[in-house]
């Protein structure tokens, strides 16, 4: 890290705070700078953020952490939380042709009925073949039908690659490059840790609520200014070099005036009583969502800046800098995003003993996430958590459907997969819906992409799509922040 006698004291702004905005807003304000955060959301935590189910809070998606995720680790540790960490061997599941089988040791593999012995081998030997790759660029050039079709052959793919890459990218995987699929086996590769061979995954006691929190903390001591419900306007380059930066109007409860809350879990449980004015500031990761009956606008405020850093969506990003080049505005807007449909179902029983169920039927969602496989029971009251998400492109009519509907959908593919699984034992079952969750790796996906300094100095534009060669996780997201900060920010 660079002294912080060595640098010139800077203002900046950040637009926000997932990982990626936090992990930039604490390094900088370890350089000495003076960080504002701004957040549209009512919390912190973007894709990682926590919500409340039955008596339990936990992630709002599945999130899991590998032996191998560096990045992650070395952040919660400088957290103060490294010491909380969980490490489980898990298992495996295939639901295929109709059956549930187990998929996670090489005897099980080769036992596995939906492919015959030469396909094994072939299926065994792409995998094998994948981690070894070290030159992703080569691999971002072909389509990965191409790829996995020449390396396991044409009914291997059928049976096995293709139905999980349409449940993971739709129609789109036909233009979709092997880089993608190299990315997804490179970290699960990982996953095995290397002395016992083993698919260890960790988690911190409390999940990403207790994480958050404590980063909060941490961010409040640092003196960071966090500003949650405060979508950005556009930021505007100044004629002496500065940056406006102006909110949009926000619509919140006029009857209050700004408190600061304080998260609450079974380690800080977190529950928001109060109104806040739009934009406060304070030791907190989430503000309530306003009485929609008493609101009045708070009128867009203009602050200046020495430096942005964007790392909203890259479309968000085209639309709030209007100064920027053609160019630039033009490759943000090409970046196409897959969405998300998660639901969250707490139930009185377990549905398997795999934390993670892959499926080649059709099904309603892509897979089948048992977090209690991973997580122990007693962080849920003794009841089981299970993910069940659905990737779908943005514009999908899947984001128009109820709650209700949802569940109704989502509860018989659990039914015909698992015949003793009974609607009775749900306790809550809830939908997060996120339509921009990670970009599309089309063939050649990296040339077209706008680079993270833009053509305004001092602006920058920092988000997924610049995670070229991985697949968007939370070690994935704490790497790029860390890579920006070395060779962009400090260059």
């Amino acid at each position: 890290m660079i002294s912080v006698s060595s640098v010139a004291i800077q203002k900046i702004a950040i637009v926000g705070s997932g990982f990626l905005g936090m992990t930039l807003a604490l390094r900088l304000a370890e350089d000495g700078h003076e960080v504002t955060v701004f957040e549209a959301a009512s919390e912190i935590g973007g894709l990682a953020s926590a919500w409340q189910i039955g008596d339990a809070v936990w992630d709002k998606h599945y999130h899991v952490t590998l032996a191998s995720d560096s990045y992650t680790r070395k952040l919660i540790e400088d957290l103060g939380l490294g010491d909380e960490f969980r490490w489980i061997e898990t298992k495996t599941g295939f639901y295929t042709d109709g059956k549930l089988v187990s998929m996670s040791d090489t005897m099980e593999f080769l036992r596995f009925p939906a492919l015959d012995l030469i396909s094994k081998l072939r299926l065994g030997f792409a995998i094998f073949y994948a981690s070894r790759v070290k030159d992703w660029k080569k691999l971002e050039k072909i389509k990965v039908e191409d790829w996995l079709v020449k390396l396991s052959g044409r009914k291997t793919f059928e049976k096995i690659w293709k139905p999980l890459l349409i449940a993971k990218l739709g129609d789109a995987y036909k233009e979709t490059s092997a880089a993608f699929i190299w990315a997804t086996i490179q970290r699960m590769y990982a996953a095995r840790n290397s002395g016992l061979k083993k698919e260890m995954f960790g988690y911190v006691r409390g999940g990403y609520a207790r994480v958050l929190d404590r980063f909060a903390e941490v961010l409040e001591q640092k003196g960071i200014d966090v500003r949650l419900n405060a979508p950005i306007e556009t930021v505007e380059k100044l004629a002496g070099g500065k940056f406006r930066v102006a909110t949009a109007v926000a619509r919140r409860r006029s009857d209050t005036r700004p408190v600061s809350l304080k998260q609450k879990t079974k380690y800080a449980y977190f529950q928001a009583a109060a109104g806040i004015a739009s934009g406060f500031s304070g030791g907190f990761i989430t503000e309530p969502q306003p009485d929609t009956s008493t609101v009045v606008e708070f009128k867009p405020k203009d602050e200046i800046f020495d430096k942005v850093i964007l790392t909203c969506p890259s479309s968000v990003a085209a639309r709030v800098a209007p100064e920027l080049k053609h160019h630039e505005r033009q490759a943000m807007r090409n970046v196409r995003y897959q969405g998300i449909i998660c639901a969250s179902v707490l139930t009185r029983c377990s549905l398997s003993p795999y934390y993670v169920t892959n499926i080649t039927d059709e099904a309603p969602f892509t897979g089948v996430i048992e977090m209690s496989a991973l997580v122990d029971k007693r962080e849920f009251d003794g009841n089981a958590l299970i993910y069940l998400p659905k990737y779908v492109a943005p514009d999908d009519e899947l984001f128009d459907k109820s709650d209700d509907e949802i569940r109704e959908l989502f509860l018989g593919g659990l039914e015909k997969m698992h015949p003793h699984f009974k609607r009775a034992d749900v306790i809550e079952f809830k939908v997060s819906r996120v339509r921009q969750v990670f970009p599309l790796p089309v063939v050649n996906y990296s040339d077209g992409l706008a680079p993270m300094k833009t053509s305004l100095d001092g602006l920058y534009v920092v988000n997924s799509s610049h995670i070229v060669n991985g697949t968007l996780n939370v070690n994935e997201t704490v790497a790029l922040a860390e890579r920006f900060i070395s060779h962009e920010w400090h260059e």
